[in-house]
């Protein structure tokens, strides 16, 4: 599954973003979404999620572009649909919740990955069904195929089930802990966690952290954080990865700290990560 060159160009700049993208505004990005012009269509999505573009005409312009049929790869992806997908996520209006569950049935890996987290970032319970059941079809087709299935982004459906506290689909979460694919048996611990609060999930996460692979250590440190896991505090410190990562690990865990911590008090376990944090800066 290969991302478009359009896709590889939108980093083209220094800064990471697409070169002349400073000097759009909001009235072009939402007129470029209509342009006959796919790579103007493609910038103006990422622009409209980048810079959070909450009007109306943006969110309508971009549930259209989810689908979108002109921009497509040689290998039957939809690079537009993908950029509409993970800024309709950032926008936060719920309103775009039919069009991306409609998108979890798209043929494009990346546009159903996309979908899964931007449902996840919308936090609306009324697309639970429509992700359990990716994870029903991966069941089945397990047991009928046993080999690593790469047919679903399930680490992103299983993160967006576990924020979505979808306590109902604990039954099929929970057999994604043993799938072959380590990503996906971290993606599945952490939902698990937050489904069930069972310390045993977050010790799964903590064991993880030791290791050999970097991008897999990076990975828990995000689920760490995510579900905010107190005992991991000093493991998430003491992690052989970027200090960078660790510090935005221990932030999440902080701000789960803060929020169950009257305001007028600082907890024992708040100062114990700020401390943490302090000694990685």
């Amino acid at each position: 599954m290969l991302n478009s060159s359009r896709e590889n160009l939108a980093s083209s700049s220094s800064t990471g973003e697409p070169v002349g993208s400073e000097s759009l505004t909001v009235e072009q990005a939402i007129a470029n979404l209509e342009s006959a012009d796919l790579g103007l269509r493609f910038y103006a999505a990422w622009w409209l999620g980048k810079f959070r573009v909450r009007e109306e005409a943006a969110v309508v312009g971009l549930i259209r572009a989810l689908e979108d049929e002109a921009d497509r790869t040689p290998e039957g992806g939809y690079p537009l649909r993908r950029n509409a997908a993970r800024a309709l996520g950032k926008l936060g209006d719920r309103s775009s919740v039919p069009g991306l569950i409609k998108s979890l049935d798209c043929s494009d890996f990346y546009v159903r990955e996309a979908a899964a987290q931007s449902l996840e970032m919308l936090g609306d319970p009324v697309c639970i069904p429509a992700l359990s059941k990716l994870l029903v079809v991966g069941l089945q087709s397990e047991k009928l195929v046993p080999q690593p299935d790469f047919s679903q982004p399930y680490d992103a459906i299983l993160e967006a089930l576990g924020t979505l506290q979808a306590t109902e689909s604990i039954p099929l979460v929970q057999p994604f802990l043993e799938h072959p694919i380590e990503r996906v048996q971290y993606a599945a611990a952490r939902a698990m966690y937050q489904l069930t609060q069972e310390p045993v999930y977050g010790e799964r996460l903590v064991e993880a952290l030791a290791g050999k692979n970097l991008q897999l250590r990076r990975t828990v440190l995000a689920d760490l954080g995510a579900i905010g896991y107190l005992p991991s505090a000093e493991a998430i410190a003491q992690t052989h990865a970027e200090n960078s990562l660790k510090l935005i690990a221990l932030k999440g865990l902080l701000e789960h700290q803060v929020n169950q911590t009257p305001e007028s008090s600082l907890s024992e376990a708040t100062i114990k990560i700020m401390t943490l944090m302090d000694s990685l800066l």
